[in-house]
């Protein structure tokens, strides 16, 4: 019997763009959330949290795009912060978008957590140099960037094209 896993050329991809980000996004991400574990939250809610802080009332949909977050994700996430306590969502407006801010609970918890947050990005950055940190940071940014432009000329690229009759 010859396996199919024998004749598949699997040469160049540890190599995969998201293969090693997210690899780096989980470890990054264990550290702040293990630093972040007696604030109650996780470094994403955190995050989700200040992106609300920053411009509340935001909407949810201002909210995915700014945090990068796909609906599906956001809403699940928006879900444990509102039965938390510590985000407020409106009723739908007449645009039908909801709308959130935090609540009081919401703020004491983001004030207990921002000083170790800052204490652990401290130690983030020390660790990798804080000239190194503002160079990958820009081009993280870049990537992104040009990652969500690939994907929206992706979209154009497959979408279903109409014929006139």
């Amino acid at each position: 019997m010859g396996s199919i896993l024998a004749k598949l050329d699997l040469s160049d991809t540890g190599a995969c763009g998201s293969f090693n980000f997210r690899r780096t996004a989980r470890a990054v991400t264990r550290f702040y959330d293990e630093a972040l574990q007696d604030t109650g939250i996780r470094s994403t809610q955190f995050a989700i949290l200040v992106g609300i802080a920053k411009s509340q009332p935001v909407s949810i949909g201002a909210l995915g795009s700014v945090l990068v977050i796909d609906s599906t994700t956001l809403t699940r996430s928006l879900r444990l912060l509102k039965k938390d306590g510590l985000v407020a969502v409106s009723e739908r407006s007449t645009m039908r978008q909801r709308f959130l801010s935090i609540t009081s609970k919401g703020e004491r918890i983001l004030a207990r957590a921002l000083p170790v947050w800052r204490k652990t990005h401290n130690r983030f950055v020390a660790s990798l140099g804080s000239h190194h940190w503002l160079d990958l940071r820009s081009e993280l940014e870049r990537l992104a960037h040009s990652t969500m432009d690939l994907d929206a000329s992706s979209a154009k690229t497959h979408a279903p094209t109409s014929t006139a009759h």
